[in-house]
């Protein structure tokens, strides 16, 4: 997560960011409305996961950006498939979140020292501080899409309650994700025809959205 390349390393990029979408359909597949209990919390560190991943490959804004956009379009692919409106609570408050945490993975990453970024535990740090920053963030989504975020019994606002879940998690997925990140890019380095691979792979990710939600 030190060295930053001249050039985007495309490939990797779209196979996690193609993983990503999935896993955010896939995680929240029985949700139509709200979050429940710690799911939100799963979802945050799952997404700085490949997050972190991309951003081990190349360590730039417009990573994170295109990682957003990525996962961002699976959710649009889940609304058509569901047949519910962009500014649906179980489409365009996971986009706003996506938003989120993207932005704030970056923001924080880029401020981390190089030195910290380099350790396992600046990776976690990276993490814990990003998923802070998003789930206090997040209760603004209903400026932006007019719903409300999903609440407790007490309507207080379940990412909040849930914060210490989705920091501990990240924490720990935040490193995780470095290394997959590195091992992908050293993989495809070593392997350059599978490079070709990686459109595939993204379309297969797709498929697999595709076939989650007309089985």
């Amino acid at each position: 997560m030190s060295e930053i390349p001249k050039k985007m390393n495309w490939g990797p990029i779209l196979v996690l960011g193609g993983l990503w979408g999935l896993s955010e359909a896939a995680l929240g597949m029985s949700l139509r409305a709200c979050a429940s209990t710690v799911s939100g919390s799963v979802m945050t560190g799952t997404a700085l996961f490949f997050l972190a991943a991309a951003w081990s490959v190349s360590p730039k804004a417009k990573t994170a950006a295109a990682m957003v956009a990525i996962a961002a379009g699976f959710k649009l692919v889940d609304a058509l498939l569901l047949g519910l409106p962009v500014l649906h609570g179980a489409i365009g408050n996971p986009i706003f979140a996506i938003v989120m945490e993207g932005a704030a993975f970056a923001l924080i990453a880029s401020v981390i020292s190089k030195a910290l970024a380099g350790k396992a535990f600046g990776q976690g740090l990276t993490g814990g501080l990003s998923a802070l920053v998003a789930v206090n963030i997040f209760p603004l989504v209903k400026y932006a899409t007019g719903v409300a975020p999903c609440v407790t019994g007490t309507a207080y606002p379940l990412g909040l309650y849930y914060a210490p879940i989705a920091v501990g998690l990240s924490f720990l997925t935040v490193p995780l994700g470095a290394r997959a990140g590195a091992f992908l890019a050293a993989f495809e380095a070593g392997t350059r025809r599978l490079r070709w691979a990686s459109p595939a792979a993204l379309a297969l990710s797709l498929g697999a959205l595709v076939l989650l939600r007309i089985l």
